[in-house]
């Protein structure tokens, strides 16, 4: 790892471990930071909480999605910060500073890829590993202005990766530019399994929806423009199978008793002393009963097959990837957590499904980024980085 000027609080203060020599490949001359819930060889593994990197010793390995960049040419150059265990959207810890929004320093990163997503858009790495439960990667991706994709559901190992929620989880990466984001596509992903083109785009109108107001309304009309100017034609309109606040309340549930499955001990050996939010979510998932679990999970079935029933093989859906830009760092909790309720709605869906979604930064609302989505069935994931390029350059 390299010391450099950190201004803007992304990455964490380790003190150094040396690192094998990276390989050669498509990934040489690049630097790297990784999210502090990956395995770096030499290094703890805080996840957000202080407790943590206490609690666990250094790892002995470094996690498997990391190493192929390692020996794709990345350069290491340090870990960076998270929200807390990951159970936040913000890109605010109580037991850190918060991470600087170089495009738009006023407004938070959003979160849990809070460092990683400040690293790059500060310009201090070229690229940088996250993971995506419900937003983490797409979120900071939008709000920082740059391109964030969530892989399909288990198609990037996971090991060696502090989890969430494990049924969500997901590997996702930060960078500025398309060519960049796209070598990164060749060495973590193989050929799609999905074969088809996606050629059709389609929107639903319970998406669009959430948009917060009238500005949001008009900059995303035109960032739309670009992206059916890229297909050549309109995009037609799907019925959601399901209410918005009902799906969500299913992956909040879920989300919450696979996360307190995963930190409970730790949290009651530990005494991580959570932040406000993090603890009460936490509290939420340990009291969850298994009835209300196995009908949250029964309902995410259904919802899988009736939405894949509705969605033909060479479909695209193209949606909002938030309501609107960060939250102001001096906003009242009254005001993000309203915030927060309209946004992990519309980042739950791809979650539910288990299917790759990609945001493009392609908007400016509020003198802010602001990303637009591409949704595609699962197994389509490089296909999607190919579609943001093309729109991106205009082709």
């Amino acid at each position: 790892m390299i010391k450099m000027r950190d201004t803007l609080n992304a990455f964490l203060d380790y003190p150094d471990a040396s690192l094998p020599a990276s390989g050669e490949g498509p990934l040489v001359g690049l630097t790297l930071g990784v999210k502090d819930i990956f395995d770096v060889a030499g290094y703890p593994t805080g996840g957000g909480n202080p407790r943590r990197a206490e609690h666990f010793p250094p790892a002995l390995s470094t996690a498997p999605a990391i190493q192929r960049l390692l020996d794709a040419g990345a350069r290491f150059i340090g870990k960076t910060q998270t929200d807390e265990l990951t159970f936040s959207m913000i890109g605010q810890n109580a037991h850190y500073p918060a991470p600087v929004n170089r495009a738009a320093p006023q407004r938070f990163t959003g979160g849990s890829s809070s460092g990683s997503a400040a690293a790059v858009a500060g310009g201090l790495a070229d690229i940088a590993a996250g993971s995506d439960t419900n937003g983490s990667i797409r979120a900071p991706a939008s709000y920082c202005g740059l391109i964030g994709l969530r892989a399909t559901h288990g198609r990037i190992p996971l090991e060696g990766a502090m989890p969430l929620a494990p049924s969500f989880d997901t590997f996702g990466w930060f960078a500025r530019d398309a060519i960049i984001y796209s070598r990164v596509g060749e060495v973590l992903l193989e050929s799609d399994p999905h074969r088809d083109r996606l050629v059709r785009p389609v929107r639903i109108s319970d998406f669009d929806a959430l948009l917060f107001a009238d500005q949001e309304r008009t900059v995303y009309s035109t960032m739309l423009a670009s992206v059916m100017h890229h297909f050549d034609r309109d995009a037609a309109f799907l019925a959601l199978p399901g209410s918005m606040d009902a799906l969500f309340e299913c992956f909040r549930v879920i989300q919450a008793f696979e996360a307190w499955e995963v930190h409970g001990e730790f949290i009651r050996t530990a005494n991580p002393q959570l932040g406000p939010g993090v603890q009460e979510r936490f509290e939420f998932g340990s009291r969850l009963s298994a009835a209300a679990v196995a009908e949250a999970r029964a309902e995410r079935q259904r919802f899988q097959q009736e939405f894949a029933a509705l969605f033909d093989h060479d479909m695209v859906l193209v949606m909002p990837t938030q309501p609107t830009v960060a939250p102001m760092k001096n906003a009242t909790q009254e005001e993000l957590d309203r915030y927060r309720s309209l946004a992990l709605k519309l980042t739950s869906i791809a979650g539910l499904l288990g299917w790759p979604q990609i945001t493009i930064p392609l908007g400016k609302v509020h003198d802010a980024p602001f990303g637009i989505s591409l949704l595609g069935p699962a197994g389509s994931d490089r296909q999607l980085i190919r579609i943001a390029a093309d729109i991106l350059s205009g082709s």
